[in-house]
């Protein structure tokens, strides 16, 4: 078994309305799945389940073979970190905001220091590991953000719409640069876009949702 994440008759509602419906899922270990929709089809939803921050009305999910009702709250969080589509830094400098994860898990000083220096490079911001968070541009802030979520090494990458605030010359280069790390580092990560051609770029497969209910899933070339 390589799936990481298998969901079976998935339903969400909110103010009894349902929101989102999917009939079945597998993500398998190390792959990107990029989730395709227009806005207000349903993707952000389908996240927050994963993160355990909406309750479904129904249906099966499993993380590694157990149901992820029956993981530890903590336990499961650990596994995972959420990229949103605004950084949310802390008024402290780079370094300490790429740490702070780390820092609530009680990792030593000098493991602290080797991932930061990893993370901080392979993101492009090492150079400004001292600067304070305010003093970033908007595309500097979410590298800063997903280095942030990756030196916490989880098992699961889940990112929300991460580059729809920045400009589009930073966004393609955002684009490329995790693109590539994402092949090299084949962490199970789950995309978020309403752009087709940025999930074609980023995903080994797309999942279509459309008005509340997941349609397609498949290559980009499919």
């Amino acid at each position: 078994m390589n799936e990481l994440i298998s969901i079976r008759d998935l339903l969400i509602q909110r103010n009894g309305r349902d929101v989102l419906s999917v009939n079945s899922l597998e993500v398998q270990r190390g792959e990107t799945l990029a989730i395709v929709g227009p806005n207000g089809a349903g993707k952000s939803t389908l996240l927050l389940v994963l993160a355990r921050l909406i309750k479904p009305m129904r249906g099966q999910l499993t993380f590694n073979g157990s149901s992820i009702s029956k993981l530890d709250d903590l336990e499961y969080r650990r596994k995972i970190s959420f990229v949103f589509q605004d950084p949310l830094l802390m008024d402290m400098t780079v370094e300490k905001n790429i740490a702070l994860g780390l820092k609530f898990r009680g990792t030593d000083k000098e493991e602290t220091r080797k991932r930061v220096g990893r993370w901080s490079q392979a993101m492009g911001v090492d150079s400004l590991l001292g600067r304070q968070a305010s003093q970033l541009s908007g595309g500097e802030a979410q590298r800063v953000s997903l280095a942030r979520a990756f030196v916490l090494d989880p098992e699961l990458l889940l990112m929300d719409e991460p580059f729809s605030a920045v400009d589009p010359p930073t966004r393609a280069q955002l684009l490329k640069d995790l693109s590539n790390l994402l092949s090299q580092d084949h962490r199970t990560t789950i995309f978020v876009t309403h752009n087709l051609k940025e999930a074609a770029q980023v995903g080994d497969r797309v999942a279509v949702i459309i008005n509340g209910e997941l349609k397609q899933v498949g290559t980009p070339e499919q």
